[in-house]
């Protein structure tokens, strides 16, 4: 691994952030110039700049140091940004005095940057609204992804931009809409912003205070899931409850089928066969849940309260207007197949996403068609392009580890926590596919602060291997990686 130029790269996305950190502080300053989180914002963001421009010019790079970067180096450099990303965000959560460790404050700032929306606060109404905006605003960046961003705003790094393009954004063939990945990155931006403007528009349109509107906007179209009020967008009304329904389900899309929507390209829209798979799916969980809880009287909405957890939760959002903790089993366990599945690629949601889960039926099925057949030859296809043997062994490799550490994760937690084994099972799945909550003691109208340091911790690492796809995280744990 080239170090310095490594070292380099992470300090110029930490010199974003503490730029980016100006405005939870001018919100902390608007509501009260003397007020503790102030102070907190202050320190976090000069501490932060003068260590990470310290570090620019200790490991200065120069131009042709762009040309000897490797795969490696990409995933190591996006990797270690959302660390290092994290370990300064927690600092106003510390420094502002609202959380008892700073383990406390990484978690909850791990979950606000992978658009988890877990939270250590039982009440988060009490919050400062500066801490509440920071929060809030970590989904918005975490959602598009900070290395998207800074792709988008500092000049272009030719090959090694595509290294860091790749290893932050979810594709299985690699797609990317313009020839140069800095205009990829530009225009992915812009429709994000775009998506993001028009819910805050229908939020206020429909009443909701700004800063509400504002917040809930950060964690929708990321897919993220923090919210202003305890009981999340239960407290609010029918028509913000669609419109956040509508936004989630556009979270969870493919954004390069927007791109080709917006010029004029439908068939391909319509034809494209994950989000044929997406759509279909969320209708027929839809359907399954509104029929339960019709029939079993649980819910006096049973249309939008199964339309809003089917989406919340099959995006990966997290958002709750029901405690489903009080449903049937049967919806229970439907709850958590769809965290595993999750969204498309190329969205902001978590999971497995929906084209490997897809593939992986596929390639199930061709197993058992050529054990009868063993002479057959049965190419898997998406959108009818048959795909190499090293993506379909790639896909299987990551469901397998995906498995596997859901597995390790709750065996850990049965360890560490005095919890039931539905718990301990079903934490691990909502970190590991960015959703939130899960069932029982961290259910619907849980919390995680309950949790020890070492589960914690735990948690903390599976939400950061899922939003990077496993494996920019799961390589930092190599000493192969470390070498040069």
């Amino acid at each position: 691994m080239h170090k310095r130029f490594v070292a380099n790269i992470v300090a110029r996305i930490l010199l974003i952030e503490c730029c980016i950190m100006l405005l939870p502080l001018a919100w902390a300053l608007y509501d009260n110039p003397h007020s503790q989180e102030v102070k907190a914002f202050a320190i976090a963001i000069l501490g932060g700049a003068v260590l990470a421009g310290a570090f620019v010019f200790l490991f200065h790079i120069k131009k042709e140091d762009f040309k000897k970067i490797n795969a490696k180096d990409g995933l190591a450099i996006v990797g270690l940004s959302w660390v290092c990303l994290s370990l300064l965000g927690a600092a106003p959560f510390c420094l502002g005095g609202v959380v008892p460790t700073y383990t406390d404050a990484l978690f909850e700032t791990v979950s606000g940057y992978t658009t988890t929306g877990a939270s250590i606060f039982a009440n988060v109404e009490v919050l400062p609204r500066g801490i509440l905006f920071w929060r809030s605003l970590t989904h918005w960046l975490g959602g598009i992804g900070i290395i998207v961003l800074y792709l988008a705003i500092l000049p272009a790094l030719g090959q090694t931009a595509l290294q860091l393009f790749r290893a932050e954004k979810s594709d299985l063939r690699g797609e990317r809409l313009d020839p140069r990945i800095k205009e990829t990155a530009k225009i992915l931006c812009l429709m994000y912003l775009f998506l993001s403007l028009v819910q805050l528009t229908l939020h206020l349109i429909g009443d909701m205070p700004f800063f509400d509107a504002l917040c809930h906007m950060f964690g929708t179209i990321a897919t993220g899931g923090f919210s202003t009020k305890n009981f999340s967008l239960g407290a609010f009304n029918a028509y913000h409850q669609w419109v956040v329904i509508l936004f989630m389900f556009l979270g969870g899309a493919n954004f390069l089928l927007y791109y080709q929507l917006w010029k004029g390209d439908i068939h391909n829209f319509l034809k494209n066969e994950e989000f044929r798979f997406y759509f279909y799916t969320t209708l027929i969980f839809v359907g399954l849940f509104t029929a339960v809880l019709s029939a079993t009287a649980l819910s006096k909405n049973s249309l939008r309260d199964a339309a809003f957890q089917v989406v919340s939760i099959l995006t990966t959002t997290g958002y709750i207007t029901a405690d489903y903790d009080q449903w049937p089993d049967l919806l229970r366990y439907a709850l958590v197949l769809l965290m595993f599945v999750g969204g498309c690629t190329g969205s902001t949601s978590g999971g497995v996403k929906i084209i490997r889960f897809f593939l992986t039926l596929k390639i199930c099925f061709r197993s058992v068609v050529q054990t009868l057949y063993p002479n057959a030859v049965i190419p898997v296809k998406v959108d009818a392009h048959p795909l190499e043997n090293k993506i379909i062994i790639g896909v299987l490799s990551f469901f397998s580890l995906y498995i596997l550490l859901w597995l390790m994760g709750g065996l850990l937690l049965l360890a560490t926590e005095a919890c039931d084994i539905v718990t301990a099972f079903s934490a691990p799945i909502a970190m590991l596919s960015n959703v939130g909550p899960g069932l029982e003691r961290v259910g619907a109208v849980q919390n995680y602060g309950w949790m020890s340091l070492p589960g914690k911790w735990i948690l903390t690492f599976l939400m950061l291997a899922g939003r990077l796809e496993l494996y920019p995280i799961l390589i930092l744990l190599q000493p192969s990686t470390w070498k040069k």
